[in-house]
């Protein structure tokens, strides 16, 4: 068997000779919530097995949000970029340290060249224009009253937060919102499936497009380019004359963040005027993590060199959460309507199965009350909740400093990544039969585009720093598109396993 080359670029620091991600995620855990519970972050670091242990240990994370969720954030995130490295040529260098160092090298002699594709498109139906959003949906298109009415079925069978709602309705009133040809946003994995690179570029915007020099995700996205009215600029590796192929430019376009951080940092520093960095970059397991601070470490810098920067994330439904009082009772009221079915599955698992999805509210420092959502799915794993986690600390951090954060809640999205993994793609089968239902990738990416324009447009959005916010997790709950499972009467995972053997039915059938 051919040995795999150690990974180089960020990565996991070492302890003892080898690097391990479980005993990081733990000490950054700690980190985040010792001034909080130092009783708690003593219980996280003498945890013996992290993989199956972490999920109490973030839903307390959670809880101790409420009471500061700023502090807790710049303790994780301090933590983060003290903990984590970049290995150069087998050295390790301190994250921070290694960022300063490759931008003063990408300063002298940059590695990073652009490419500037102009699109030859007019404005698509779903663009900017008197049609007003469009927003594909169950194999035809939502527009006008009909988008009107799905909005309300969602509303009615809670799906989404009337939040959302709102801003969904705010950008189909205001078609003009759609003309992004004064919006230039950066888009971090940008061949993702939930990125919004491919709206953005129906409705005009300058996208600078971020990901992985893989020749067939670039020539996908040069041909989105050259159909559309925006403007896509591309990383190359060298040079190429104004009348370069498109076939030329995807066979140099691309960077990996793991390894080129410095120089991406460098070459988005010298962006002109003022842009959006969206963060949509997605891979598995340790990578993920890896990624994650690669971005946050890009971000750091960014926001310390720049005041016209603003950003934009999108949170996972499958996290834990402190939700609005009117969730909970609402999930309340599903749950005392329930089933004959989920009574008699409730006592016949004796009590395991069919849980409310709530055990109570917890008051915020200012009395406000508010409910724990527990909706970690344990088949993501740790690496994937704190990669997560890092970009809301992030998005707290950043919005209570005084930058515009466009943050919101996706609904689970039947992405590529997520079908692969059978026990998932069962259970997103299934979920429909608990009050959750799960989207597909054109109807998620468009509706969350939307959402980040809106963001970027309303003066009354809680992403605008100038609007005071009631908690700074307001930005966490306020749009949320969560599929349900705020709603849902039960706790997700004490009919997870049901909805995977009903998915599994359904998908061989």
């Amino acid at each position: 068997m051919t040995e795999q080359p150690a990974p180089e670029g960020v990565v996991f620091p070492a302890h003892g000779g080898r690097r391990s991600t479980s005993r990081t995620g733990q000490a950054v855990l700690a980190d985040a919530v010792r001034t909080y519970d130092p009783d708690l972050a003593a219980r996280v670091e003498g945890l013996p097995d992290w993989r199956t242990g972490y999920l109490d240990p973030f839903r307390h994370l959670t809880l101790l949000e409420g009471a500061g969720p700023v502090e807790i954030a710049s303790a994780g995130l301090d933590s983060v970029h003290a903990r984590f490295v970049v290995d150069v040529g087998g050295k390790d260098l301190p994250l921070d340290v290694a960022l300063a160092g490759g931008v003063a090298d990408e300063e002298r002699m940059p590695s990073i060249h652009t490419v500037v594709v102009e699109g030859r498109g007019a404005a698509a139906a779903d663009g900017a224009g008197a049609a007003g959003l469009s927003v594909p949906y169950a194999g035809g298109r939502l527009a006008g009253d009909a988008l009107g009415h799905r909005l309300d079925v969602w509303l009615a069978a809670g799906t989404v937060e009337p939040s959302f709602a709102d801003a969904v309705r705010s950008v189909a009133a205001h078609p003009g919102w759609l003309d992004a040809r004064d919006l230039t946003v950066v888009v971090l994995g940008a061949g993702a499936e939930m990125g919004p690179l491919v709206s953005l570029l129906r409705w005009g915007a300058h996208v600078v497009a971020v990901d992985l020099p893989r020749p067939a995700i670039w020539r996908r996205l040069l041909e989105v380019a050259r159909t559309s009215p925006g403007r896509l600029s591309v990383p190359v590796s060298r040079w190429l004359p104004a009348g370069a192929s498109d076939d030329e430019v995807a066979d140099a376009a691309g960077v990996d963040l793991l390894t080129q951080a410095p120089a991406v940092l460098g070459w988005l520093a010298r962006i002109e005027g003022p842009f959006t960095l969206g963060h949509y970059v997605y891979a598995d397991g340790a990578l993920h993590t890896r990624a994650s601070v690669a971005v946050d470490a890009v971000t750091a810098g960014l926001l310390a060199a720049r005041d016209d920067v603003s950003l934009a994330f999108l949170a996972t439904p499958t996290d834990a959460f402190l939700v609005p009082a009117d969730a909970v009772e609402d999930s309340r009221r599903r749950y005392a309507e329930r089933t004959l079915l989920g009574r008699l599955g409730r006592v016949g698992s004796a009590g395991r199965l069919f849980t409310p999805n709530y055990d109570g509210v917890v008051d915020l420092p200012d009395g406000t009350p508010v409910g724990l959502n527990d909706s970690l799915v344990p088949q993501q794993g740790p690496n994937y909740a704190l990669a997560k986690r890092i970009q809301r600390w992030r998005a707290v951090q950043a919005r209570a400093s005084g930058r515009l954060v466009s943050l919101n809640v996706a609904p689970a999205t039947r992405t590529r990544s997520v079908m692969r993994n059978r026990v998932l793609a069962a259970a997103y089968a299934g979920a429909h039969r608990f009050g959750v239902e799960v989207f597909d990738p054109s109807t998620s990416n468009t509706l969350m585009a939307a959402l980040l324009v809106h963001d970027l447009r309303n003066p009354s959005a809680v992403a605008n720093p100038a609007v005071d916010l009631a908690h700074p997790l307001e930005i966490v709950w306020q749009g949320a598109n969560h599929g349900g499972l705020w709603r849902t009467p039960w706790k997700p995972r004490s009919v997870l396993g049901i909805a995977v053997v009903l998915g599994m039915v359904q998908r061989s059938a």
